[in-house]
């Protein structure tokens, strides 16, 4: 564990707490995040016994704080009219299990580092902005969640699944948009959850069979019908789109709905009674086998014509030799026929028209007696689930948009793949990634449909977005999101005299969004996910300088990636351990975007052979001078033109220190980078001192009105 301190760093190998000087450790980190919070709070009057210069706050009983011997447990400081933000040392209050800030005047957006041991809370009734961070899939221990009425305007993040211990969860009256996370489902403890007046659309299915007693969705833009398992609980739902009338049947083989033990019974409301009389088996069971009787006695009556037929040994090795045609133009019409219809605009999923419709081949060496048949139990392979919240394409389609994958519409080629601009009809512009067959062979379709799903499940504003796929005549394509703005690598060393370089602001900010992506692969995912190919030129940038990381899971699901981006050894990327076994860890993947950090900070490639040997390699040239000002100053990017805060300097480049050390053991994890970055946004005050705008302008070094940024 790595605690900071007034710019000093701890660190507890073994995570506890019983080390030497322990206690005086934390009567300092609590009186140091206090008094933080204090002077960002604006120092007001309310606080008796609060001071920003000093004191103990466990000692002289400061106001709303309630302590076990040296350690803050509590903080209670409701209605207290406070306004300001909570400064940036939260975190370090890790035994810290209540913190109430309701019914005051915080602005701004809702903290991010907040402390991992919260039980409670509660900053209902203010005026905070923006998102509910992902950080707060990371509180794990909380039983009760309030954020109801503020200004909170982004759509939820998929970030609940951990969050089983919440009982409480109320976000009503604010601004939510878009459909309920599918994480929902997890809160395996909610008993009372408020959503009411928001702008939440689609379905509240995901709510079903979650044990509730409570629950108030009213004065939203919900749809569908309402879950029969919610009615027998205190509902209210006024104020929304309902489908009237009855809800249709489930489709064919789903078990029947059932009540988790948290609801209350309800007699005759039971899903699976009809007119009062309950049946063993609902409708879609019996379907379900009703087809599997028709699978298993059409697979016998193949066997049995085959027998009876007597056909020579030779003709069959004849047929079984033959390739399959091709499907003829009326074939391939008759099954287009079928298929459910989409568009690309609407996520569903289409049955590919290159549908096998033959018998599995015939094994020649096997009998097939009667008795030899009825020894053996028939196996159906289950089918591959396509994932419902991304499109399925056909290879005409990207054909088409791409323009038959022309070198024109070519945007870069990876270790592992080839991406292409794909325009389509409706306007839309997206980017396809078309896999090399070396490293997913054309027999793997069944697994490359278990990887679109896996990616399909990756939800963060940091992470750019799998918006469809391609599995068709052994081609494996990915469909994402296009980001016009092209590259980080691109504004870092493409640039010229025209164009807009990065100012320091916009690289702060890049730099923190790519960490909070890895932290959600890194800590949030489950399994954690391991990137594998960090680097500037897979991080997208945005409209507004928003950076989206790329390739997100691809490395990790691909079977022979590895073998593919150690291929790419020597780009200046690779962590010394990578080097030495060609074994990526989330470590490894700190040290790469340690080295992205240094592109930030001094323009240079993390290898050029072009410049001087003793400069070649970025991390053996900076590494040494990472801790001397004057040297550090004279690393970074002439394109800054002096422009930026010479402490907010020293703090990032202390960042890539730790990341890019040697030894992957004292790296830190991802959490700790972000919450680092996050203390050196706040402590710059960088949205009030911003020089230039978010597209790279900087402002000119002789404007008069420019602030001093050398403090």
């Amino acid at each position: 564990m790595m605690l900071y301190n007034d710019g000093c760093y701890y660190f507890d190998p073994q995570g506890n707490d019983k080390v030497a000087g322990v206690s005086q450790f934390f009567w300092s980190s609590n009186s140091s995040a206090l008094r933080v919070m204090y002077t960002s709070l604006g120092s007001p009057e309310q606080l008796s016994q609060w001071n920003s210069n000093g004191g103990d706050p466990c000692v002289e009983s400061w106001k709303g704080v309630t302590c076990s011997g040296s350690r803050v447990m509590e903080i209670k400081l409701s209605g207290l009219q406070l306004s300001g933000s909570l400064g940036y040392q939260l975190s370090s209050l890790t035994a810290l299990t209540n913190l109430d800030l309701s019914n005051n005047n915080l602005a701004g957006g809702i903290p991010y580092g907040l402390p991992q041991n919260l039980t409670q809370l509660n900053l209902a009734n203010n005026h905070f902005t923006g998102d509910i961070p992902y950080y707060f899939s990371q509180l794990t221990k909380l039983t009760y969640l309030n954020i109801a009425h503020n200004q909170l305007q982004t759509q939820l993040y998929d970030m609940f699944g951990k969050l089983s211990s919440l009982s409480t969860l109320d976000i009503s009256f604010n601004q939510l948009p878009g459909n309920l996370p599918e994480s929902f489902s997890n809160l395996s403890s909610i008993n009372e959850m408020y959503l009411q007046n928001n702008q939440f659309t689609g379905t509240i299915d995901v709510l079903a069979n979650l044990p509730l007693k409570n629950l108030n969705v009213a004065n939203n833009h919900f749809t569908g019908w309402v879950p029969e398992q919610l009615k027998d609980i205190y509902l209210q739902m006024e104020g929304n789109n309902w489908n009237s009338g009855p809800a249709p049947p489930p489709p064919p083989g789903t078990p029947p709905a059932h009540r988790n033990p948290g609801h209350k019974s309800g007699g005759n409301n039971s899903p699976s009674d009809s007119g009062g009389k309950k049946s063993g088996i609902g409708g879609g069971g019996i379907a379900g086998i009703i087809i599997s009787i028709f699978v298993v006695g059409g697979i016998v009556a193949f066997f049995l014509v085959k027998k009876r037929s007597k056909r020579p040994s030779t003709d069959i090795e004849k047929l079984d030799n033959q390739p399959f045609a091709p499907l003829s133009s009326n074939e391939v019409q008759e099954l287009k026929s079928i298929q459910t219809p989409s568009t690309a605009n609407t996520k569903t999923f289409n049955t590919p028209a290159s549908i096998n419709l033959r018998p599995p081949p015939i094994d020649r060496h096997k009998s097939f007696d009667e008795d030899d048949f009825s020894n053996k139990p028939v196996v159906v392979k289950k089918p591959v689930t396509a994932p419902t919240n991304v499109t399925s394409y056909s290879i005409a389609d990207l054909q088409i948009a791409t323009g038959s994958f022309t070198t024109d519409n070519l945007l870069g080629e990876g270790s592992f793949c080839r991406v292409y601009r794909a325009h389509f009809d409706d306007g839309k512009v997206l980017a396809v990634k078309k896999i090399d067959s070396s490293t997913l062979t054309n027999d793997m379709t069944e697994d490359f449909m278990e990887l679109v799903s896996k990616i399909s499940e990756l939800n963060h504003p940091n992470v750019t977005e799998l918006v469809g796929y391609c599995s068709e005549h052994g081609q494996h394509l990915l469909v994402y999101e296009f980001h016009k703005n092209g590259s980080l690598h691109d504004f870092l060393h493409l640039w010229d005299e025209y164009s807009k370089p990065l100012i320091w602001n916009s690289r702060v900010k890049i730099a923190l969004g790519t960490a909070r992506a890895l932290e959600y692969l890194h800590e949030v995912c489950s399994p954690s996910i391991i990137h594998k190919n960090i680097k500037s030129s897979n991080i997208l940038l945005g409209s507004e300088l928003n950076p989206h990381l790329s390739y997100s899971g691809l490395a990790s699901f691909l079977p022979n990636a590895d073998q593919a981006l150690n291929h790419d050894a020597g780009s200046g990327y690779g962590a010394p351990e990578v080097a030495m076994s060609g074994q990526y860890t989330l470590k490894s993947d700190v040290y790469s975007f340690g080295v992205v950090m240094l592109e930030l900070l001094t323009g240079r490639k993390p290898f050029d052979s072009s410049r001087p040997r003793s400069e070649q390699s970025l991390v053996r040239w900076a590494t040494p001078q990472l801790h001397d000002i004057d040297a550090l100053s004279k690393m970074v990017d002439p394109a800054l033109k002096g422009l930026y805060p010479v402490k907010s300097l020293s703090r990032f480049a202390d960042v890539i220190a730790l990341c890019v050390q040697p030894e992957p053991e004292f790296r830190p994890p991802m959490s700790e980078v972000v919450q680092a970055l996050v203390r050196l946004v706040q402590r710059a005050n960088m949205s009030k001192r911003t020089v230039g705008n978010d597209q790279g302008t900087p402002r000119q070094a002789d404007n008069p009105e420019a602030p001093d940024y050398m403090s």
